[in-house]
């Protein structure tokens, strides 16, 4: 027997991540880093790293951490599980969640689209089937189409990213508790991983008011991507058994102690890092509006989704010619080929980015 016939049917359909690495480039735009921490938030790092003992296993239920973020965020220690970045956690909610309804011969998780691309490849390597439901013209919630999905499909886990990637939008807040009430019988889990780039916040009370509802967060798009740390909040009984899913030891004990040093004694530093890439953002926006052949959409993240007059392959191009990546979705095709997602970085990188913009519009 071939050794392929062991394999998932549905990873023929999906392809490895490789990250984007032309030649000559110079800025890179295109992942949703944020710039390098202030030292401060270095400081506290490299101290509690350098207390770490790395001949021990991590403490496996990450009590510290998960302290740490509730003292944060208020949110009940027996409701968090603590993953690996974002990523994790939507993978152990594919592993956990995946009992079909009925006489479906798979489970279904609905999203929106477009969206965080792993919701729907972590479902497919997982054998359940992903429903996309597009965006309406403004890039926010179809409540009709996902209503709809909702109730034709039977879903047991339902995405929103509020504010979404690529678009930078949040969804609107009546839209999304129509979509909770709509979907009862599923989780409906709310992606926050820009959300400290957002005006009004968090929405968590929505967890406290439902119980279907979980809360994803992270602290990689805050200028600590190297950690992975990650966390899903959700209601105590749904966070016990997702728990059971997870593998020991999954969050090293270094990531670990840096991240509970960040949320305990460096966040007012990420917090003025994040206001600093807040301004900057906004001096990006005010130019690209000024550039002609460009239209910025509001954003709330630490991106700004574009739409270009040109094709979208052809600014890339162009910008990657000047040693500039950002992130392109002419493949997509259909209103996505003239939309490019820009990440907001240093002063210095995104005038390299504005100069080299304007050239290739």
């Amino acid at each position: 027997m071939p050794l392929e016939e062991i394999l998932r049917p549905e990873l023929a359909e999906l392809a490895a991540y490789v990250p984007a690495n032309p030649s000559g480039i110079r800025v890179r735009l295109d992942a949703n880093e944020a710039p390098a921490v202030p030292a401060a938030v270095r400081e506290a790092v490299a101290s509690a790293i350098a207390r770490v003992r790395l001949e021990r296993y991590p403490d496996a239920r990450a009590m510290e951490l998960k302290e740490a973020i509730s003292a944060r965020t208020g949110a009940p220690v027996s409701s968090l599980v603590v993953g690996t970045g974002s990523d994790e956690l939507i993978s152990l909610l594919a592993t956990a969640c995946s009992r079909p309804k009925g006489r479906a011969p798979a489970a279904t998780f609905v999203a929106p689209t477009p969206t965080f691309v792993m919701y729907r490849v972590t479902s497919r390597a997982h054998g359940i089937r992903a429903v996309d439901v597009p965006l309406d013209a403004a890039w926010d919630l179809d409540s009709s189409a996902m209503t709809k999905a909702v109730e034709l499909m039977q879903p047991n886990v339902v995405f929103v990213a509020t504010p979404n990637n690529p678009t930078g939008n949040r969804v609107s807040r009546d839209r999304l508790e129509a979509l909770i009430e709509a979907a009862k019988d599923a989780l409906v889990v709310i992606d926050e991983a820009y959300v400290d780039y957002a005006k009004e916040g968090t929405l968590r009370a929505l967890r406290e008011k439902h119980a279907n509802v979980a809360v994803l967060r992270t602290l990689s798009k805050l200028g600590l991507a190297a950690l992975r740390v990650g966390w899903l909040e959700a209601d105590e009984s749904i966070a016990k058994a997702i728990d059971k899913a997870r593998q020991p030891f999954n969050v090293s004990a270094t990531s670990q102690a840096a991240a509970t040093a960040v949320l305990r004694e460096a966040w007012n530093p990420v917090k003025e890092h994040v206001a600093t890439i807040v301004l900057e953002r906004e001096r990006v926006v005010s130019a690209m509006r000024e550039t002609k052949g460009l239209e910025p959409l509001p954003t709330e993240a630490n991106f700004v989704w574009v739409r270009t007059e040109k094709d979208a392959r052809e600014v890339h191009e162009a910008l990657v010619a000047r040693g500039v990546l950002v992130r392109s979705f002419h493949a997509a095709g259909g209103r996505m080929g003239k939309h490019l997602r820009v990440t907001i970085g240093t002063r210095e990188e995104n005038d390299a980015l504005l100069s080299a913009i304007a050239e290739s519009v």
